[in-house]
């Protein structure tokens, strides 16, 4: 809807992440308060594209949330920022960055499921940032949906400190009771809904059947409000309760100060609940101005100095501070360019004012600010401190970079990404396609920080990389429907390596006599095993003048030549001591060519009693699921020749540490969403290398072998 933009002070702003696990319903509950605020003129479906915050076309096409998303609404002269985050764990970085610019988590539970994998994990997120945790159960209107079996799932989860402060209003017996409104455990009043989905409630009296029920819960939630204050706890023992206006103060700073987790209840599909939720936040939630002064880095002026050792400082969230902004997002758009999200934690940013990129030494020019309501751009002239804004075509700032006033350095630091989990060769179908790939990549890299693109230097491929399978797949989607480049996905080939296991000595003798000068090259060479790790060493033993010193760096070129082509299955030899000690030449015909061949032919002489064998990449695995799920993936990494290297458990579930080696792993994101109905995560990164077993060794170099020659069927 069209409506001029006015600024807000930073105690009018309420920045809100939506975080919880996929499909439970954050994208469709932020269309609701959309609608319920009039910000739109219907209630946006994600399944037809008309969510506000699902705009991305990959994002559409799959149902699913996959990029953080902007929305904002403006309820009784106070902007709600939201920020829309991915639940699936493939997409779990960018609910993780989502969080430093916001002041409150709202986690999201499906009232059918209860308590999953990515709730959990969400929830550590909130508590490593330290942020505020107000719980929305969420698709109350599901048939199967059970309010009280989630709440005490989130008790049992989470601890004693949740409580709702809003009950459920259910109609009709039976199965399938219908979710007509909230009670108001604060105020003690109803909100019924009418089933046009206007998400406005009408004020009522609570039903009859739930007032008992109701003046047990508002009990519940003044006592533990209560706690945490000693003058709250002498009013309550001496009046037997807290008046209204006290408790609403006092729930505000409990929530602020994570002394209590308050439970609401909501139907975003139906728009049941939105405008309470929209009161909520505007009473209870806290303001920027309300944070904690915020941690940043400070100028290093000495040359060589690393910027960890600066001197840590804080900045508050003040209008009368320096500028400085924090950009937390980046997107690339086909007509706009690049547009650059942000955060001002501190001073008021001004349209078309210049500030300093502290990040890159840079200057900057915020021509164009505005506020985003999904991809729709809105100009405004100011954003005060604690607001989020957007800006395009900066020319060298990207996700991470802080910004402001020249002369007043800070450094706020980025949120740090987990490495990505599973890589991809990829190879453009045409020529055209090539010419395109690494731009087009690049820009995507800009807008998602998980992903990786770099050629293998020991296998030459181009490997694109990233978090899991349907991440990587997203990619290849958005270069074929953004940039019109079209690639093919092939698993990466595994960069085995080969070593010895025994020592062994050889002649090289290369002689070629053709009429004129000939080719005469005779070297003696050892190899010695090395331990895992060690490298390649080159030893010089010759004395006595048997080979001129100008040949013996020809015969260490031809070792090396002859060891990047391997023996077993044609990956790089590693790990061993080439020592050279004997040989003779000739004066006219010996040359560098004829040693370098001397040396590749004393290499493979060798290899026939040095006991070559394999080296496979081994991963460092982490797991984690619910406990349930323990034995089935105990018995399937048992199955990929893993071992296991401890176990753990959380909260209702069980992390389990392994090692695998990558050939095994390649393909295992679609394997553990398929083993734990999708309530599994995982997390790996290179551990070291081992020799292959023997029970596997035929297997493996079969494999190994025919990752370089494709084509041969012996």
């Amino acid at each position: 809807m069209n409506r001029s933009l006015k600024t807000y002070q930073g105690q009018d702003i309420r920045n809100v992440a939506f975080v919880g696990h996929a499909h439970c319903g954050k994208t469709t509950l932020i269309s609701a308060l959309l609608q319920a605020a009039k910000m739109t003129e219907r209630l946006g479906r994600v399944d037809d594209g008309s969510a506000v915050t699902a705009y991305d076309e990959e994002d559409v096409a799959r149902r699913t949330t996959m990029q953080n998303a902007l929305a904002f609404a403006e309820w009784h002269n106070v902007k709600i920022n939201f920020v829309d985050t991915p639940g699936f764990p493939m997409f779990v970085h960018e609910a993780r960055a989502a969080l430093l610019p916001v002041e409150a988590a709202l986690l999201i539970v499906n009232a059918a499921c209860g308590v999953e994998a990515m709730t959990r994990r969400v929830w550590r997120f909130g508590e490593e940032f330290n942020l505020p945790r107000v719980i929305v159960v969420n698709q109350m209107d599901h048939p199967r949906a059970d309010h009280q079996r989630t709440l005490n799932a989130l008790r049992e989860g989470f601890g004693r400190q949740v409580v709702p402060v809003q009950l459920p209003i259910l109609e009709g017996n039976g199965q399938n009771p219908v979710f007509r409104g909230v009670v108001d455990l604060v105020t003690m009043q109803a909100f019924v809904y009418e089933p046009d989905g206007s998400g406005c409630g009408r004020l009522s009296e609570i039903p009859v059947r739930l007032r008992e029920e109701a003046t047990e819960a508002h009990q519940a939630l003044v006592e533990l409000v209560a706690e945490g204050k000693d003058e709250l706890m002498e009013e309550y023992f001496r009046e037997g309760t807290i008046p209204e206006e006290h408790l609403i103060v006092a729930l505000h700073e409990a929530i602020r100060e994570d002394r209590i987790f308050p439970v609401l209840f909501s139907s975003g599909l139906r728009n049941v609940g939105s405008d309470h939720l929209l009161d909520f936040l505007q009473v209870y939630a806290p303001s920027p101005v309300e944070r904690v002064p915020v941690a940043a880095r400070g100028a290093v002026e000495s040359v060589g100095v690393p910027d960890s050792e600066a001197e840590m400082v804080l900045r508050k969230v003040d209008d009368r501070e320096p500028l400085s902004l924090y950009v937390f997002k980046t997107m690339s758009d086909p007509f706009a360019g690049r547009i650059s999200f942000f955060k001002v934690f501190s001073g008021v940013a001004k349209c078309d004012a210049p500030v300093t990129n502290y990040t890159h030494h840079s200057a900057e020019r915020l021509a164009h600010l505005t506020v985003m309501q999904g991809r729709t751009a809105s100009p405004i002239g100011e954003l005060h401190a604690g607001d989020v804004g957007a800006v395009a075509k900066l020319r060298e700032t990207f996700t991470g970079d802080t910004l402001g006033d020249a002369g007043h350095e800070i450094y706020f630091d980025p949120v740090t990404m987990p490495e990505p989990a599973v890589t991809y060769a990829i190879e453009p179908k045409t020529r055209a396609d090539e010419e395109k790939l690494a731009p087009a990549v690049h820009k995507l890299m800009e807008e998602d920080l998980m992903v990786r693109f770099y050629r293998d230097a020991a296998t030459h491929e181009f490997l694109l990389a990233g978090s899991g399978q349907p991440h990587i797949e997203s990619i290849v989607h958005r270069l074929r429907r953004r940039y019109h480049t079209e690639v093919t996905l092939k698993a990466p080939k595994v960069p085995y390596r080969e070593t010895i296991r025994a020592g062994a000595s050889a002649q090289g003798r290369h002689k070629k006599q053709s009429g004129g000068h000939g080719q005469y090259g005779d070297c003696w060479v050892r190899l010695e095993p090395l331990p895992l790790g060690g490298g390649f060493e080159f030893v010089n033993e010759i004395f006595g003048g048997a080979i001129p010193r100008s040949f013996i760096p020809a015969v260490e070129k031809g070792i090396q030549e002859a060891a990047a082509r391997g023996w077993l299955a044609g990956f790089p030899m590693v790990d061993f001591r080439a020592v050279l000690f004997d040989g003779s030449y000739h004066d006219v015909d010996s040359n560098e060519l004829s040693f370098r061949l001397a040396g590749r032919l004393a290499f493979r002489n060798c290899m026939e009693q040095s006991r070559p064998v394999l080296l496979e990449p081994l991963m460092r695995v982490e797991i984690e699921a619910p406990e349930t799920y323990t034995g089935v993936l105990m018995g399937d990494l048992t199955g990929r020749r893993g071992r296991v290297q401890g176990m753990g458990a959380g909260r209702g579930t069980t992390i389990i540490r392994a090692e695998v080696p990558m050939a095994e792993m390649l393909t295992y994101g679609a394997t553990l969403t398929s083993l734990t109905q999708g309530m599994g995560s995982f997390h790996m990164e290179m551990a070291r290398y081992d020799v292959v077993p023997p029970a596997s060794a035929e297997k493996v170099i079969a494999s190994a072998h025919k990752q370089v020659h494709p084509d041969d069927e012996s």
